[in-house]
């Protein structure tokens, strides 16, 4: 399917037009046909000579109806433009015209209507203007014909033309993400909520849920062009029945694939038109069938600042248009640039952020935006409407290759410096690491790491244990002195507090292998409870606490925290809750 979208002044003649080319009436409400005025958008559609279907958005032409023809003509890709013979070049021809230039439409087709009530030299004269007018614009130069809707004038030229015009579409991306601006709901009994748009891109399937406000939405139904559809792909007319979500849903907002966009209240944009500092500092900001209040902040000579009233499910590369309601003018065509720009936290921060704008393309960059970022997730790139540059480094992040070396740097003097400063605990918790370095996720902590030694979830780097001060190591050489004739009497509390030996720095001393911490509060040589195992391995197996402690010499205190260490290392194994046996380990 093909749609196009009618444009031009008030009683020009384009529903009259659609009506003779579709045999079908596009004005839906009687007071439009009581008047002969188009007031909402319409629609029609017919075959091309090729079987091709062709349908039709039919837009209001009177001034007070401009935000309804934003509507029918934002996600359109091509346009019909209509203007009377008998009339020329009016008020709403310009605005309609402004309207595809500031949306960037490239595809057009010129129709000079009501030929029937002019001369050939007047029609000639105003085809002429009318050319030369749209030639100036995103629309360049187009084919033109003169026709009549009411004798049928011109219809057969008018039709080929359109054919022509067609073919010269580029093809939809049907496996884009979705985002079905909605420009009509209502209600149909026993079948609740249903909303028409024209999709550009993508496809849409029965039982698809879609985002919509915020929520939701499951597909129950699709009809393009009056017919049930179990999917429909762009380009299209589709009219989608939905459950759940009412309440999300008004003309204006749109179906989205979920997890796929961040709608955004703030977009830094290039703007074609008037100069950025002679903008009012409030306008309306029009994108597909969404009309939104902005707050207009100029930062260079063609870029500015939006700040928008509601959010909108905006990407890079989008094409809007700032529209000024009370002068009836549209002093800017829009080119988003960045849907997440950083807020202004510092002096001067406008004016670097205007440089920045001022060197970015007409399509958006992946490895700058990258540069520009650091670090940001794949899904939010994509999201953004910009490519992805790179593979991720770790999980769903993409890095910078420059910010990311330097992120290594900082990682590795981070836990060298720790190492420095914490010699009995040299090792640099992961959590910590990433708080020093600002990091989102502490994945990119662990991919960070090579090179680094890590353990227990800590990182280490040159000392990978523990350096015991002076003091400390006076310490354990007295506990080695004390241990030297009963190596399994550990030193009680007493002993430790009166040698120093916090319970921190007993973790360090255990940790460089200097002691061997069997539980809080004991202590013993290296190498002990080897040893301890050597010894109960020569009792008659199975044998008890009581048995063990004679033979190594110990008390209670002592000898049921070893044989439960003991236990966990492998080297005994209970037979029950009072007897023990050496295991194979020992032997």
């Amino acid at each position: 399917m093909h749609v196009v979208a009618t444009a031009g002044h008030v009683d020009h003649g384009k529903s009259t037009l659609v009506r003779a080319l579709t045999g079908m009436e596009p004005d839906r409400l009687e007071e439009e046909r009581r008047r002969g005025l188009t007031i909402e958008l319409g629609f029609a559609w017919t075959e091309l000579s090729g079987g091709e279907p062709l349908a039709f958005v039919d837009v209001p032409g009177h001034e007070r109806f401009v935000a309804t023809m934003l509507a029918g003509v934002g996600p359109v890709p091509a346009a019909l433009f209509v203007v009377a013979a008998d009339q020329g070049w009016q008020r709403q021809s310009q605005e309609h015209l402004a309207v595809l230039g500031a949306l960037g439409v490239r595809h057009g087709l010129l129709a000079v209507t009501r030929r029937d009530l002019a001369d050939a030299a007047t029609a000639a004269r105003v085809r002429g203007d009318a050319l030369e007018r749209i030639a100036a614009t995103s629309l360049g130069e187009v084919a033109a014909v003169e026709v009549s809707g009411a004798t049928g004038q011109g219809l057969g030229d008018l039709r080929a033309a359109l054919r022509d015009l067609t073919a010269a579409l580029p093809e939809p991306d049907r496996a884009a993400d979705v985002r079905l601006w909605i420009d009509r709901v209502f209600t149909v009994q026993g079948r609740g909520t249903v909303v028409t748009g024209t999709l550009g891109a993508g496809t849409v399937r029965v039982g698809d849920r879609l985002a919509a406000g915020g929520e939701t939405v499951r597909v129950r139904g699709l009809q393009s062009l009056k017919e049930r559809r179990d999917e429909v792909g762009a380009v299209a007319r589709v009219a989608v029945n939905v459950h759940g979500g009412a309440d999300a849903i008004r003309r204006g907002g749109a179906l989205l694939t979920p997890g796929r966009w961040l709608p955004t209240d703030l977009v830094d944009v290039r703007l074609h038109g008037d100069p950025a500092r002679d903008l009012p500092r409030h306008l309306v900001l029009h994108i597909g069938s969404a009309a939104v209040p902005v707050r207009v902040r100029a930062l260079g000579a063609d870029t500015a600042r939006l700040a928008l009233e509601r959010p909108l499910p905006l990407r890079a590369g989008d094409a809007a248009l700032l529209r000024d309601p009370g002068r009836h003018r549209v002093p800017a065509g829009v080119a988003v640039l960045d849907v997440r720009p950083e807020p202004f936290a510092r002096r001067g921060a406008a004016a670097a952020r205007a440089r920045e704008l001022a060197a970015m393309g007409a399509r958006p960059d992946g490895a700058a935006e990258l540069r520009r970022r650091g670090l940001v997730r794949r899904a939010d790139l994509i999201a953004m409407g910009v490519p992805v540059p790179s593979e991720p480094v770790a999980g769903d992040w993409l890095a910078d290759p420059g910010h990311w070396d330097d992120l290594r740097r900082r990682l590795h003097d981070a836990v060298e410096r720790h190492a420095k400063e914490h010699p009995t605990d040299p090792g640099l918790p992961s959590e910590a690491a990433r708080r020093a370095l600002g990091l989102p996720d502490r994945a990119l902590v662990e991919a960070l790491a090579t090179g680094l030694h890590r353990r227990d979830g800590r990182l280490y780097g040159t000392a990978t244990a523990p350096e015991l001060p002076p003091h400390v190591r006076r310490a354990v050489d007295a506990v080695r002195r004390d241990l030297a004739g009963a190596p399994f009497s550990a030193p009680d509390a007493g002993r430790l507090a009166e040698l120093g030996l916090t319970p921190k720095l007993i973790a360090a001393a255990a940790a460089s292998g200097a002691l061997l911490r069997v539980a809080d509060g004991i202590v013993l040589l290296p190498g002990a409870d080897t040893r301890a195992a050597e010894l109960l391995a020569k009792l008659d197996p199975p044998f008890t606490l009581s048995e063990a402690r004679r033979a190594l010499g110990t008390t209670r205190r002592v000898a049921v925290p070893l044989l439960e260490h003991l236990d966990e290392r492998g080297f005994t194994v209970r037979v029950d809750d009072l007897r023990r046996r050496c295991t194979e380990r020992t032997s």
